[in-house]
């Protein structure tokens, strides 16, 4: 007789309905058994109930299987794969074939692109396909391959001229496709232009803050509340960022010309904007001495980058994962890597006696005006030795505005009015032109005539090419072309810009895209063979710097206004 000690109390697991109907029988034989002991009796008569229960459920439990189709090795565990879903194809699918596949929908993509609104289906063809896909490649490589300085002609002509800011235009940006303009100013507002009919056809105005009880939080309101003083577009045109004193970034929806979100973070002015070209992310630069990284796709904030010393007043992007910024007074140009989690330093400014003696050096450069490397000189010598040392005096200061030519060079300006050619092979200036702008003249009662340089208040760059601009105070924006191996530049001409220029874009102009425009004359429209595009030059002036009132230019023909040129190839 098994001792009642050993009877198990649990539930016993679900068998299949064949052995479990041999279990109820294998308990009534041990009922029949056991009579002996009133709690044996009790627990085996338990446990038999508890074996009738489960053996029902499992009758159940099968007639419910059964009526489905079948059991568990029956069921069909292979997930439904819709085929237009590309879960199954990445599995099945060599990688000749995924690269096939995605060529297919780029070229798809190309079509589409070119067909909206801009071309009829006939001149759609390989031609023009191709040399789509040749631009495209190109400018993946990341380097400069257009060399087109030489084929135009910056003789002046007529530009439009946008005039609706009372203060000084502290940015202006124009879209890719070259049918809109935008301009912001000390104001606080945002204008939207036009370059069509060269009118105004909105205007984002500052917002007023509201004292008191009725507070309003700052993510309740519906734009900038202080100066604005950067402005950058995206590549497809859909959304206009913005950069203020009020420590915000602004997101504008241009096609809906309506505000779609602030983000925060920056402790103080946020001085630049730029976007990775081809992308939605967006790079902003702060007085606060950090850059933020922010996905508009996802309009969420990324990461923030650290490392400068001093306020940042430029940032420029192309279209690889990388960023450039201008330091001011910590005299460094920062290479920023943001898949590689990683800076480069470029250390800008010239040698000064401080830093030569920290260095081990001596005070070379520093000597008095009759003496130069210890020698007595006079007369013509003496007057080319003080020119000489004048110039090296003027060569520390600020980086005051930084430009990307393509994924590995870059260009600088700075208050000393020097611009630097960069590479990220070195970390010294690869070229530098000193004086670009020449001096800026002040009659003192006690010192007579002084002469400081004009610093550099602006450059930019045509994207991948050989030539740049760069502009100041001194009524002209100056054209500047590399050579062939981008070891030096030169100046090939210049266009007028009276007043202090605070803002330069320099894009190609898409094919027939200002060709109706009303503010073009006739004659301005030459017969060019050359493959060459013109180019669209946006000069934003004022006559104050957009920073500061620490300078005020006045004569005739400063105004606080927005210049558009159309550079023509030569014919």
């Amino acid at each position: 007789m098994p001792d009642s000690f050993f009877a198990s109390t649990k539930t016993r697991k679900r068998k299949r309905s064949a052995s479990t109907a041999g279990g109820a029988r294998g308990a009534k034989k041990i009922l029949r058994k056991d009579k002996s002991g009133s709690q044996d009796t009790k627990l085996t008569s338990a446990s038999a109930r508890r074996g009738l229960r489960g053996a029902a459920d499992e009758e159940l439990n099968s007639d419910r299987t059964d009526s489905e189709g079948g059991g568990i090795d029956d069921i069909n565990l292979h997930a439904d794969v819709q085929p237009d879903t590309s879960g199954d194809e990445d599995e099945q699918e060599t990688p000749a074939e995924k690269r096939l596949r995605l060529a297919k929908l780029y070229l798809e993509s190309v079509k589409d692109g070119l067909a909206e609104g801009e071309f009829d289906a006939a001149e759609i063809d390989r031609e023009l396909i191709s040399q789509r896909l040749r631009q495209d490649v190109l400018e993946h490589s990341g380097k400069v391959h257009l060399f087109v300085a030489d084929f135009y002609d910056f003789t002046s002509t007529s530009p439009l001229r946008c005039r609706g800011h009372r203060f000084s235009v502290t940015s202006a940006v124009a879209s890719d496709d070259a049918q809109f303009l935008y301009t912001s100013g000390k104001e606080g507002t945002i204008n939207k232009w036009s370059l069509q009919s060269g009118r105004k056809i909105a205007t984002f105005h500052k917002q007023r803050i509201s004292k008191g009880k009725e507070k309003a939080l700052p993510q309740d309101i519906q734009g900038h509340t202080d100066e604005i003083l950067s402005l950058a577009i995206s590549s497809d045109g859909r959304y206009l960022a913005s950069g203020s004193k009020d420590r915000r970034v602004g997101v504008w929806d241009v096609e809906k010309d309506e505000w779609v979100k602030g983000f925060g973070g920056h402790k103080d002015s946020v001085s630049s904007v730029a976007f990775r070209k081809g992308t939605q992310q967006l790079y902003t630069g702060s007085f606060d001495r950090t850059i933020k990284l922010f996905d508009l796709s996802a309009m969420g904030y990324v990461e923030t980058l650290f490392g400068h010393q001093d306020t940042i007043l430029c940032v420029d992007a192309l279209r690889g994962e990388t960023a450039v910024t201008a330091g001011a007074r910590d005299r460094t140009i920062r290479f920023w890597k943001i898949a590689d989690e990683s800076q480069l330093v470029f250390r800008g400014g010239g040698k000064s006696a401080i830093r030569e003696l920290l260095e081990g050096g001596a005070f070379e450069g520093h000597e008095d005006e009759e003496h130069v490397n210890g020698v007595e000189v006079d007369g013509l010598k003496s007057n080319k030795s003080r020119e000489k040392m004048r110039e090296k005096k003027y060569a520390e200061g600020s980086i005051e505005c930084v430009a990307m030519i393509d994924e590995t060079t870059f260009v600088s300006g700075g208050d000393t009015g020097s611009i630097c050619l960069w590479n990220t092979q070195k970390k010294k200036p690869v070229y530098t032109q000193t004086l670009c702008h020449g001096f800026h003249e002040l009659q003192s009662s006690t010192e007579g005539l002084v002469r400081t340089p004009r610093w550099i208040t602006a450059v930019a760059s045509l994207r991948y090419s050989d030539m740049f601009v760069s502009g100041s105070w001194d009524g002209d924006v100056r054209f500047w072309k590399l050579d062939q191996k981008l070891r030096s530049f030169s100046l090939v001409g210049s266009i007028p810009a009276p007043g202090v220029v605070n803002s330069l874009q320099l894009l190609v102009l898409p094919k027939d895209a200002l060709d109706n425009a009303c503010w073009r004359e006739k004659e301005q429209k030459p017969p060019t063979k050359t493959s060459v595009q013109p180019a669209l030059l946006v000069v934003g002036l004022g006559q104050e710097h957009r920073l500061g009132r620490w300078l005020s230019i006045k004569g005739e023909g400063v105004t606080n206004a927005t210049t558009v040129h159309i550079i023509y190839p030569r014919t």
